[in-house]
């Protein structure tokens, strides 16, 4: 019997105006999850210099600390979100929840910066499993709807919560040792391991369909590709042979990749589900998101560890008003999606994140003051992702059936994974060689630019098909 029926022949649980135990207790383990990965992607960027210190790394190898988790991540979760809808979501959950474990545990073991890169790209490919296999469950288990919205806040909550936690987190584990950073998740991971498989009712498993591996390695590989012939071509040259034949062997591999998707029985992406606007809206505004933010933090990090010496739990608190903006605002945007709709979160999403960076590079100068420039622009940043990411992801899956529900999520954070990585690839090419000392900000403010750039285009493709919509 699912948690949304209560026995043959009666409403769904989740119509009902309260919930059950067992149902709050599945969207506890689908939280907890969601949490580690707001913990890890924070508390890994508070340890990056103490880690490029310790390993020997330097900026261009620090960055595959972060692209190896987001593209192990983003390359495999439209696999992940398609193997959820086939095997079963719980199943598939579990197995991934289970190596997200191994994999933290390893990272925490490791000396040299090859194979802690190598444990980052595994944890991805895991997170790629968990993420759309748990959005999925939380989908197909509360309606569409009110109770869809309300679920779908608190589950953003938990990320906001993970992030703001990781950021002190990361500061107070960092000051005892980096390794600490990669420790601490495991025996969480284990916690929601143990009640998921109490708690997550079995699902049947589709009888019909089948996967598409050639498709999951030709996409993953074509971006990491396009992402190393980005960061490194600032050494090799633009126009060396190496840079040139590394993109051309990325170009190649993405084209196969559609190829295949075309041809293939059963593939990865079903391009029919983007010819609904509202489902592309999502992916490009989840895009502009991540890729951005991520990006800013990535800079912030480096300027203000190695820049202005600040200790990692300092910096930690000076990043903290994103997290808490985000966790005190996700829960009240369930109510306002009900009230306005997705569209006009969005567009208050993006604009709120495009005059956050708009105001740092307007006031920063050469030594950005930390009240009067980057206070208000992190309030900013917070607010946008406070109002924005709940509502990209219920615009995602609107109107999506369920059993494409896999598909939809998993599309819609590949977006955000892949563009967070594509995006933070450009920010370090273009900040390769760009020395500077003490205080200076000035060699980090192309990098601004571009942060700058890439939110304003996310804004100007929400608001441009609203604006011919109200013409017509």
């Amino acid at each position: 019997m699912s948690l949304t029926q209560s026995r043959p022949g009666t409403l769904p649980l989740a119509a009902e105006p309260r919930w059950t135990a067992r149902l709050w207790g599945v969207l506890a383990v689908l939280c907890l999850v969601l949490f580690l990965d707001g913990l890890d992607v924070s508390m890994v960027g508070i340890a990056l210099p103490s880690i490029g210190h310790d390993l020997g790394l330097a900026t261009g190898s620090l960055q595959w600390i972060v692209n190896g988790y987001v593209l192990g991540y983003g390359g495999l979760m439209l696999l992940g979100g398609r193997t959820a809808d086939l095997l079963g979501r719980r199943r598939v959950f579990l197995v991934a929840l289970t190596v997200f474990a191994g994999a933290s545990l390893l990272g925490g073991l490791v000396d040299d910066g090859s194979l802690l890169i190598a444990t980052r790209f595994v944890k991805g490919l895991a997170a790629a499993f968990t993420a759309p296999a748990g959005l999925s469950i939380l989908t197909t288990t509360f309606p569409e709807g009110p109770q869809r919205n309300r679920a779908l806040s608190v589950f953003s909550l938990f990320g906001a919560l993970g992030y703001s936690s990781g950021l002190i987190l990361g500061g107070l584990l960092t000051g005892i040792g980096w390794r600490w950073t990669f420790l601490m998740p495991v025996p969480l991971a284990l916690l929601a391991l143990i009640v998921g498989l109490t708690l997550i009712p079995r699902d049947r498993r589709t009888e019909t369909g089948g996967h598409d591996p050639a498709g999951a390695v030709t996409l993953t590989a074509g971006m990491l590709l396009a992402v190393y012939a980005v960061v490194t071509a600032p050494d090799k040259g633009w126009t060396s042979t190496a840079t040139l034949g590394t993109f051309g062997a990325a170009v190649v591999l993405l084209l196969a990749f559609l190829l295949i998707e075309k041809r293939v029985r059963h593939p990865l992406v079903r391009f029919g589900i983007l010819r609904q606007s509202t489902t592309v809206r999502a992916n490009i505004s989840i895009i502009a998101l991540m890729g951005s933010y991520l990006s800013f933090q990535f800079m912030m990090t480096l300027f203000l560890q190695d820049g202005r010496g600040w200790s990692p739990l300092r910096m930690a608190f000076a990043l903290l008003p994103v997290g808490l903006i985000v966790a005190v605002g996700s829960p009240l945007v369930g109510r306002l999606v009900n009230r306005f709709g997705t569209s006009p979160l969005i567009i208050t999403s993006m604009t709120s994140a495009t005059l956050g960076y708009v105001w740092f590079l307007a006031t920063a100068g050469s030594s950005p003051d930390y009240v009067f420039s980057m206070l208000p622009a992190l309030l900013l940043l917070g607010g946008g992702f406070a109002f924005g990411y709940s509502a990209i992801m219920s615009q995602a899956t609107e109107g999506i059936d369920d059993s494409e529900q896999g598909l939809a999520s998993g599309l819609v954070q590949t977006s955000g994974q892949v563009g967070a990585a594509l995006v933070l690839a450009v920010l370090t090419a273009v900040l390769a060689g760009a020395g500077g000392s003490g205080g200076d900000f000035s060699p980090y403010r192309p990098g601004l630019n571009l942060v700058t750039g890439v939110a304003a285009l996310g804004l100007l493709l929400n608001v441009v098909p609203v604006l011919r919509l109200r013409r017509r």
